[in-house]
């Protein structure tokens, strides 16, 4: 019998009480029944509730929309969101007259029924992530305000839903879609912006098909990008020596036969890698290039180093990409035999690789499916239903010799097959209204005629004037206008546009070159060399002696920490190469010992560096050093460098100080591990201890380490692998007393939130939190449920007993384990306002 819970007598909570069916015996006048996380795959009874308003059914097992819903004639909010639904029935609609709310996400949802716009009164409406291709019959809802449709099929949204004349709606939210017209970067301004997008269209019908591609050139270092990407856009062969390898990234465009391409060539060093991520954005086409003259079938390291490591990363940041396979250097190989060995080996690995992948995620799924209360572990299970939703497509390897002008032809002509092939990339096309295309043509022009200052950064304000005198626009129309085109010229590479940094939201990098070339003044693999060939010139420009600088190398070198001087120094002699002259221009991309400069600000919001020697509000008297490596000193006596510095996680060696600092694990130490699926991120460790080492002014920083301290607590951080499965693992030791146990929990769950949120710059990643057994040598473990969404308070409920028995019949207190309260006292006290899990 179920275990019903009664707000009052008109409202029922039967939550997460495993229920198969309805139960008989629940009072049929309720006007509010919570049903959700059980097990319900049919609502037979339901239409014996005629007096209910709210009902909510989500997290269940429900694939039948019932036919009984239309006797709910009094029902206002409707919860079925995370089901297996996957038809509506005509008839149920036109019946719920007083429904407002529907929430109908994460279902199987292929179309709507075409009546469910005689459902008048709905105002918020959410249809996210099903299959739908259409939704024109939504057309004819009077008073929707609110309408969701992410990550379903649509190509086109009906414009009759936002006529001026009779559109209630505020929000619509549409990404994750293949959309064409209006294309989803008009969406992503919102409901004003896709009016204008359809006023445009009806003022001036001569639309355009837009055919833009952003092609990334990824794999290792002299696997043959650079020769291959020149090669192509020249259209025949072209050497390219080592000496002129790609440093950071290169761009250039290709336009053929209707449609444009434009080119980034990554450079394939790992030092490159960590800011890859700022400009790989979706729905691109990846050329990953294998050097088949090295790859080896007999050694298993040469498939994970030219292909499994880049293939994996694609997945985890855009798991939506197309990736086609290019064996280059096949000339270089022993005769035409060897290569299609190598070509058919590397596809058979590389099938291999996503069918595991898939296999993987369907039993974490299943496992957490079949825990006794799966309902706990809802969220994790939507998590892993999410990515394996996604559709990586990597196409069959191609080889050429890229001394051969027929196989660059034949490249050629591959690759414009597949853009224009929709099975294989879906939606690289957009319809744009004419005067879309007007202004994209003066951007073009604002370039071509060098009408921009060199470096290429120019505010939004200087744009939309140079703009209006090219074309036939008023200003408001514009507006709208320039914020789409700045996306989209974003996303297929033309431009960098960073709306969402407040700091930066104001002006636009028309040329990405100047921004990669300041990057890599700083982001290289030969850093320790290029500072110690600075000249005195240099120096003496920032007022800096020659000792400063062998100081400056020693601490890059042994502590992974770059001086902010050096920098500023290091950036201005990448401007100098680029002719630039401009002092304002310089000293706002360089900055000031006053004021950070613009690549500062990028390095920081994009987590590549972290400030040192920065007071933290959150710890205004902990400890300071410098670096977080050398001796720790109080925030008073501590000798620092008066124009401060930034510490780079990425040229750390080792983890040495981290391990003196800690000493060696006890088997009472308060212990968390947070496995990654499928694995790690390249780099995100480096990453983590940027966001981790923010919270707290004391830190010590290592490769795979970090130690945090937040007054005598000190809280470890590390990435581990055991048994072939990489994990983050979060470390205190054991409190004296019980009342200590609150605060260190606290800790560690200010560390977990900060990787929660970390991971979702990761789409194709997911998380599972565990607690080893603390027994020596005991291999179980305590899984945790579902803890991002709960409230601080429910945070340390995640279990309510009192000890804990691990599989292996070890007994534990449960604070050892899971966060607990061990007082009422302590229960009513709370977190330190410091340390509340946020993101």
């Amino acid at each position: 019998m179920a275990c019903i819970s009664a707000k009052s007598w008109e409202e029922w909570d039967l939550s997460g009480q495993k229920l198969k069916s309805l139960p008989r015996d629940l009072l049929t006048h309720a006007r509010s029944v919570d049903l959700q996380r059980n097990k319900l795959k049919r609502v037979i009874g339901i239409s014996r509730f005629t007096h209910l308003m709210e009902l909510n059914l989500s997290r269940n097992k429900i694939m039948e929309f019932s036919q009984e819903m239309c006797y709910l004639d009094k029902l206002e909010i409707l919860y079925m969101n995370q089901n297996n639904i996957r038809v509506i029935p005509e008839g149920i609609f036109p019946h719920l007259k007083m429904l407002k709310f529907v929430k109908l996400s994460t279902n199987r949802l292929a179309k709507l029924p075409s009546d469910i716009n005689q459902c008048t009164s709905i105002t918020y409406l959410d249809l996210s992530r099903n299959c739908l291709q259409n939704i024109e019959p939504l057309i004819g809802l009077p008073k929707l305000k609110e309408l969701f449709v992410e990550r379903n099929r649509l190509t086109e949204l009906p414009f009759q839903l936002f006529q001026a004349s009779n559109c209630e709606l505020t929000v619509c939210e549409a990404k994750a879609n293949p959309l064409r017209c209006p294309p989803e970067e008009v969406c992503a301004g919102g409901v004003e912006d896709i009016q204008s997008y359809f006023r445009q269209i009806e003022e001036n019908p001569n639309t355009c098909s837009a055919w833009t591609v952003k092609t990334m050139f990824l794999g290792s270092s002299m696997a043959g990008k650079s020769t291959l990407c020149r090669s192509l856009r020249e259209g025949k062969p072209v050497v390219v020596a080592v000496k002129d390898r790609t440093e950071g990234i290169e761009i250039s465009q290709l336009y053929t036969q209707k449609v444009r391409f434009f080119f980034w060539d990554f450079a394939g060093q790992e030092e490159y890698y960590l800011t890859h991520h700022v400009f790989i954005t979706s729905r691109a086409l990846v050329i990953l290039t294998v050097d088949l003259s090295s790859y080896s079938i007999e050694n298993p390291q040469s498939f994970k180093d030219k292909l499994w490591f880049w293939i994996n990363n694609i997945q985890l940041r855009v798991p939506d990409s197309v990736v086609l396979l290019v064996g280059t250097h096949c000339d270089q190989c022993r005769d035409q035999e060897e290569v299609m060995e190598k070509k058919t080996d590397i596809e058979e690995k590389v099938k291999t690789m996503l069918e595991n992948r898939r296999m993987v995620l369907k039993h974490q799924k299943k496992n957490l499916e079949e825990n006794t209360d799966p309902s706990l572990f809802a969220d994790q299970v939507d998590e892993l239903d999410c990515l394996l939703e996604y559709n990586l497509k990597v196409l069959d390897l191609l080889t050429l010799d890229c001394t051969k002008i027929e196989d660059i032809a034949k490249l050629r002509s591959h690759i414009l097959m597949c853009i224009q092939s929709e099975s294989v990339f879906l939606c690289s096309e957009s319809i744009l209204p004419k005067s879309y295309e007007e202004v994209e043509q003066a951007i073009y022009t604002l370039v071509a005629l060098e009408q921009v200052p060199q470096h290429g950064i120019v505010l939004i304000d200087e744009l939309n004037d140079f703009i209006l005198n090219h074309v036939n626009l008023s200003r408001d129309s514009l507006q709208s206008i320039l914020r789409f085109l700045l996306r989209y010229l974003h996303r297929i590479g033309m431009i960098v546009w960073y709306e969402d940094i407040d700091v930066l939201s104001d002006r636009v990098f028309i040329k990405p070159s100047f921004l990669i070339s300041i990057f890599k003044g700083i982001v290289r693999h030969d850093l320790v060399q290029h500072l110690e060939g600075v000249s005195r010139d240099l120096l003496m420009q920032e007022g800096a002696l020659v000792k400063q600088k062998f100081t400056w190398v020693d601490d890059l070198r042994c502590r992974g920490t770059l001086h902010n001087a050096a920098m500023r120094i290091l950036v201005r002699k990448e401007l100098e190469k680029l002719f630039v002259d401009d002092d304002d221009l310089i000293r706002e991309v360089v900055g000031t010992k006053r004021e950070e400069g613009v690549i500062l600000t990028l390095l920081q919001y994009f987590e590549v560096c972290l400030p040192t020697l920065v007071g933290s509000p959150l710890n205004p008297h902990a400890l300071e050093s410098i670096s977080g490596v050398k001796q720790w000193e109080s925030g008073r006596e501590a000798k620092r460098d008066p124009d401060g510095a930034c510490l780079f996680p990425m040229y750390l060696k080792d983890d040495r100080i981290v391990c003196h600092k800690w000493g060696e694990d006890k088997r009472d130490d308060l212990s968390v591990h947070i496995y990654f699926l499928p694995e790690i991120p390249h780099g995100f460790f480096h990453r983590v201890t940027i966001k981790t080492c923010s919270l707290f002014t004391t830190h010590w920083a290592g490769r795979e380490q970090s130690l945090l301290c937040c007054g005598n607590r000190l809280v470890l951080v590390r990435q581990r692998n055991k048994d072939g499965d990489p994990f983050i693992e979060i470390r205190c030791r054991r409190p004296e007393k019980d009342e200590e146990f609150r605060p260190l929990w606290d800790l560690i769950l200010a560390v977990m939130s900060k990787l929660f949120v970390l991971s979702r710059q990761w789409p194709g990643l997911t998380q599972q939190v565990h607690t080893p057994c603390p027994e020596r040598g005991c291999p179980h473990y305590f899984t945790w449920r579902d803890w991002q969404e709960l409230s601080n308070t429910n945070l340390y409920n995640l279990v309510k007993e009192e000890k804990l028995v691990c599989q292996g019949g070890h007994t534990r207190r449960t604070e050892l384990i899971f966060p607990k309260v061990t007082s009422p006292l302590l229960s009513a006290v709370g977190a330190p306002a410091a340390f509340k899990v946020s993101s």
